[in-house]
């Protein structure tokens, strides 16, 4: 079965109200099995208009990742996240 992965580029406008974004969504994270394969760090932006925060979580299958995106416990998160960040997100099947 493919792993499933949600990419995210984000712009945070208040980094201390993003914690609290990512404090209520760890529930649903371990809940899912979300490994965090990349989180912030450098960036090299070759091509397009980048963010400044890039993230890629890898779920055991692309269904794992749905259901986290789909979670009670992740839209209590997402309501958090859309008043303090701007997203571009994206879940995709793996290979």
């Amino acid at each position: 079965m493919a792993k499933g992965y949600w990419i995210a580029q984000v712009d945070v406008r208040d980094a201390e109200r993003y914690k609290d974004y990512i404090s209520t969504a760890k529930p649903a994270f371990e809940r899912y099995g979300a490994n965090f394969l990349a989180r912030g760090g450098s960036v090299t932006q070759l091509e397009g208009k980048g963010r400044a925060r890039n993230v890629v979580i890898e779920f055991p299958s692309m269904q794992h990742a749905l259901d986290c995106y789909n979670s009670e416990e992740y839209q209590q998160a997402l309501k958090i996240r859309k008043e303090v960040a701007d997203t571009e997100l994206m879940i995709m099947d793996g290979v």
